[in-house]
């Protein structure tokens, strides 16, 4: 991950190498390399007998690595859980965090309040560690998907029909807009293919072909980065499957050589870009895998291994395959391990979730594990990709409090 993060993941691994801390505060300035080097050098009496040099490009997954190490499985089972609960009260929500120790937290219209600093609030109260902050989350794709109501930039139905430098700078304001407040993670872009205005995707995705979601794609997570990490979603695609997953699971048998000459390549040119997420949804490619590509160990395979997928996989909303109907996927917990041992890194639980269901994932993922039906090895790489998207956060300073005093983003 640090190696697509750019100039900002050098920046992290030089903190952390140095094992100073966060120094850089979210919508603050960055603190140079030569400032460091200057502290270090009269720390040591300005003798030149230190001297700092960037860390290897590996020292967050090592980091990482190690800090999974060290975890007991119940630790790394909560790791990789993100849950949601309704509710703005600080306290609570900080609670919910620390009792459950879940690795993120989804943000839906319930958690938003009125205003910029009382959703600082929020997201400081969710952040119950600054040095290994939980991916704190949000579906800000502008437009019909808009959590924060004060965000009036242009989205999808709008920037699919203008030059893709629109679509960049409309995602680079967005991402600051999440950065300002302290959220780390934006499910934002939208990378399925709907040519139709009557398709349930129309409205949110960015193009109607192939070839102009693809550029849009890739502007959009170029203009998230460095300030989000930008996930791209619904893999492997809406546009192909009718119907809308949140009540069914739309099914296509769409070959696979029709998919990746056309809705493959608006997620390869976000994969290509640098997105850090990649969200699967519930959708079923019946030539490739009958089950849901939330699911499908071959889908990841896919992803992993052709596309060069190399982030954090995550589910889309679990309790939306549940709410499907289908006898098969009734079991919350059932759903959540399947997905793991399919290859995702992250669950995601927010329709009917409540305070009880993320410990309850957790619990089944730990008796998964117990018995032999999700390896440990699965987990650990899992646990590991969440752990080192969480130390480059805390690298950047994404674990402290929002800057009160930075002016509002225009």
């Amino acid at each position: 991950m640090t190696d697509r993060r750019g100039a900002v993941g050098v920046r992290a691994m030089l903190v952390l190498a140095l094992g100073l801390g966060p120094i850089v505060a979210a919508g603050g300035p960055a603190v140079a390399e030569d400032d460091i080097r200057a502290e270090s050098e009269e720390r040591a009496g300005n003798s030149g007998a230190v001297s700092v040099e960037p860390a290897p490009p590996d020292t967050l997954a090592r980091l990482a690595a190690q800090r999974v190490a060290a975890m007991t499985v119940r630790e790394k089972a909560a790791g990789v859980v993100m849950g949601h609960v309704p509710g703005t009260d600080p306290p609570t929500l900080g609670t919910y965090m620390s009792q459950t120790g879940i690795g993120g937290f989804i943000l839906m219209g319930a958690n938003i309040p009125a205003d910029e600093a009382r959703l600082a609030e929020v997201t400081a109260a969710l952040t119950t560690d600054a040095a290994f902050p939980p991916l704190i989350a949000v579906d800000q794709e502008g437009g019909d998907v808009s959590r924060l109501t004060w965000d009036g930039l242009p989205a999808a139905l709008t920037l699919k029909n203008a030059p893709a430098s629109e679509t960049r700078d409309a995602f680079a304001a967005r991402a600051a807009l999440l950065q300002r407040v302290g959220i780390g993670v934006n499910f934002g872009i939208v990378a399925d293919v709907a040519p139709a205005p009557g398709e349930f995707i129309f409205r949110r995705a960015l193009g109607t072909d192939a070839t102009s979601a693809a550029e849009r794609v890739g502007a959009a997570v170029t203009g998230e980065t460095g300030s989000v990490l930008s996930t791209i979603k619904h893999f492997p695609g809406h546009g192909a499957a009718p119907g809308d997953s949140h009540a069914t699971i739309p099914a296509t048998d769409m070959p696979k050589t029709a998919w990746i000459a056309a809705d493959a390549r608006p997620f390869l040119s976000g994969i290509e870009t640098g997105a850090d997420l990649l969200m699967f949804g519930h959708l079923s490619y019946t030539a490739v895998d009958p089950l849901p590509a939330s699911l499908s160990a071959e889908w990841h395979r896919i992803a992993r291994e052709e596309l060069g997928f190399d982030g954090i996989a995550i589910t889309d909303d679990l309790g939306m395959l549940q709410a499907a109907g289908d006898p098969a996927y009734l079991d919350p917990v059932a759903n959540a391990v399947s997905a793991l041992v399919a290859g995702n890194d992250m669950v995601l639980t927010v329709v009917s979730s409540t305070a009880d269901t993320a410990p309850a994932v957790v619990d089944g993922i730990v008796a998964a594990v117990e018995s032999g039906q999700l390896s440990e090895e699965r987990l650990d790489e899992a646990a590991t990709r969440v752990a080192e998207a969480r130390l480059l956060l805390a690298a950047e300073g994404r674990g402290m409090s929002a800057c009160p005093s930075c002016e509002p983003v225009s």
